[in-house]
C-alpha cells in the first residue's frame, strides 16, 4: 500500500491563515500527477507552528479530498507522548491510513526512552505507525538496535529515514526483516536508499514536481535504473535549491512561481532571499517546469 512517491505536503498560508483553497488544489494536483501517497502535517507542512485545531483540520481536509484515491499518512508526532497519542487518535477517527510520528525532539530521550515512547503510541491507538528518524531536527538518533525493538511492536510498519545514511536500510533489513518499510526521507538520497531496498521516498521535491518524482519511483520499482537516473539528473538541481534555506520556504517559493500558492511561511521561518530565489527559478527551468 505504501510505496513510491510520497509527498510531504506543504501547508499554504494566506495572510497568516491556512489557505484551504490552495491546499485543496495542491492535493488534487498531486493525485492527478501520480503521487502514490500524501503526507500532511509533517516537517514540510510546518506542523511545529500549526495550532492543534489547524493540524487536525489540514489532516482531515487531506483525507476528505483524497477520498481513498491514494493513502494518507497523517503527521502525528510530538515531543510530548500524550500529545502524539491525541493526534494519532484524531488521524484514526477521520480515516487516515497511517501516521508518521517523529522521534521526540528537544527532550533528548535515551534509547530506552525512545522505545517506551513508541510503545506507548503503539499501545494507545490501533493505526499503522511510520517512525520518523531525523537526528538533524530531533537531536536524537534511533539506533538500528532500538529500531528493531520498535519494529517488533505490532502497529509499527516502517521508518522514514532522514539520517543521511542509506546503509541504514540494509542494517534495518538485517535486524528486522524484509517486511519492514524503509522509506527515504531526503530527496537527494532517494536513489541511494532505493539501492539499499527502500520502497519509496517521502519527498519535498514532489510538492513541486509530482509527476517526475512519481515517474522516477515507478522506474525504480520496475528496476529501470537508467530511466530513474535520468529523471534524478533532471531533478537534482531542484533538490539542492529546495534545501538552500530551511524547508519549506524554498518549496513554497517554487510553488508561488508556478502560481499554486503564496510563498508565505510562519515565524520563525522567513521567506527565502534573492540567491535562493534565483537558484529555485533556474532549477525549475532545468526540470522543465517553467
Amino acid at each position: 500500500m505504501l510505496h513510491g512517491s510520497m509527498t510531504a505536503l506543504i501547508t499554504p498560508f494566506r495572510d497568516g491563515l491556512v489557505d484551504e483553497k490552495a491546499f485543496s488544489a495542491l492535493v488534487e494536483r498531486q493525485i492527478a500527477e501520480g503521487a502514490n501517497v500524501l503526507v500532511p502535517c509533517g516537517t514540510t507542512g510546518e506542523s511545529a507552528t500549526l495550532s492543534h485545531d489547524e493540524h487536525r483540520r489540514v489532516v482531515a481536509l487531506c483525507v476528505e479530498i483524497a477520498a481513498g484515491r491514494v493513502p494518507v499518512i497523517a503527521g502525528a508526532g510530538s515531543n510530548s507522548t500524550t500529545e502524539a497519542i491525541d493526534l494519532m487518535r484524531h488521524a484514526k477517527e477521520i480515516g487516515a491510513d497511517a501516521v508518521l510520528s517523529v522521534a521526540p525532539y528537544y527532550n533528548k530521550p535515551n534509547q530506552e526512552g525512545l522505545f517506551q515512547h513508541f510503545k506507548a503510541l503503539n499501545d494507545a491507538v490501533q493505526i499503522p505507525i511510520v517512525v520518523y528518524n531525523i537526528p538533524g531536527r530531533s537531536v536524537v538518533d534511533i539506533r538500528p538496535e532500538t529500531m528493531a525493538r520498535i519494529a517488533a511492536l505490532p502497529n509499527v510498519i516502517g521508518v522514514k529515514d532522514s539520517t543521511g545514511d542509506p546503509s541504514r536500510a540494509a542494517w534495518h533489513r538485517e535486524l528486522i526483516g524484509p517486511d519492514f518499510l524503509n522509506i527515504a526521507g531526503d530527496d537527494n538520497l532517494a536513489l541511494a536508499f532505493a539501492a539499499y531496498g527502500a520502497v519509496g521516498c517521502i519527498s519535498v521535491v514532489s510538492n513541486v514536481a509530482p509527476k517526475a518524482c512519481a515517474q522516477m519511483q515507478a522506474a525504480l520499482r520496475a528496476n529501470d535504473w537508467d530511466t530513474a537516473r535520468a529523471i534524478n539528473l533532471k531533478l537534482a538541481p531542484l533538490a539542492r535549491a529546495l534545501f538552500a534555506e530551511p524547508n519549506p520556504a524554498p518549496a513554497k517559493y517554487a510553488l508561488s512561481v508556478l502560481g499554486l500558492c503564496r510563498a508565505e511561511v510562519r515565524l520563525p521561518m522567513v521567506e527565502v532571499g534573492a540567491a535562493t530565489r534565483t537558484a529555485v527559478e533556474a532549477a525549475l527551468a532545468h526540470a522543465g517546469l517553467t
